[in-house]
């Protein structure tokens, strides 16, 4: 067996595992933390903080974010998916009778690399950098954990699919990240503590919703 061959088993022992590990309940929070509008109050907290900190020069972070979030996701979906041409799981003959989907989503034909992991993993990492503070580097990591956890779940992405998607994000960040820096370096001197309070505080309680609605509605 090649290299590749055994990447690829374990890669789909993986997931078989992950995904077979399911229940009613995590159904719907898994669901709802892939979920394209479950964050927005994450993000627009976000924006407000560098608003409140930079004040106009926030403009400059806010496309630096915006421009992260476009090349991980036209490199992860327009790019790699396009010539790799790896079926989802969800999509794979031999595997559908055996994946456990929630709401009958399959999502698109290809799943090498996921946009989710390429976009959740390059937003948190850039914000990172931008605020400097433990607290949220350890929130943002988790969520953008959660996220990328949520896709395998739910059986449309492979774990290598993930890890493929954080290896692109984590790029396109520092990117965007070297790119503030070199043209501009005045955003980060002297630069105070930044009470992240704000989008901490919003991604427990969007928690604490999802887990509720899912006991509920699940």
């Amino acid at each position: 067996m090649s290299v590749i061959q055994s990447l690829v088993s374990i890669d789909t022992s993986l997931f078989v595992s992950i995904n077979g590990s399911h229940s009613l309940f995590w159904d719907g929070v898994m669901y709802a933390i892939s979920g394209k509008f479950t964050w927005v109050p994450l993000y627009l907290s976000i924006v407000y903080l560098f608003v409140k900190q930079w004040k106009k020069e926030a403009i400059w972070l806010i496309l630096s974010v915006g421009l992260c979030i476009l090349m991980a996701d036209q490199v992860a979906s327009g790019v790699i998916k396009n010539m790799v041409h790896r079926l989802r799981p969800s999509h794979l003959e031999s595997l559908k009778s055996s994946i456990h989907l929630v709401n009958g989503y399959t999502g698109g034909l290809y799943g090498f690399v996921s946009s989710h992991a390429s976009n959740s993993v390059g937003f948190a990492m850039l914000t990172s950098l931008f605020f400097r503070q433990r607290y949220y580097t350890l929130m943002i990591s988790i969520w953008a954990f959660l996220v990328c956890y949520s896709r395998i779940y739910l059986g449309v992405h492979y774990p290598l699919d993930v890890i493929g998607g954080a290896l692109v994000g984590g790029g396109a960040a520092s990117i965007c990240w070297y790119l503030v820096k070199l043209y501009r370096p005045s955003l980060f001197e002297n630069q105070a503590e930044i009470n992240t309070t704000i989008p901490v505080t919003t991604v427990l309680l969007s928690c604490v919703i999802i887990v509720a609605y899912s006991s509920f509605v699940f």
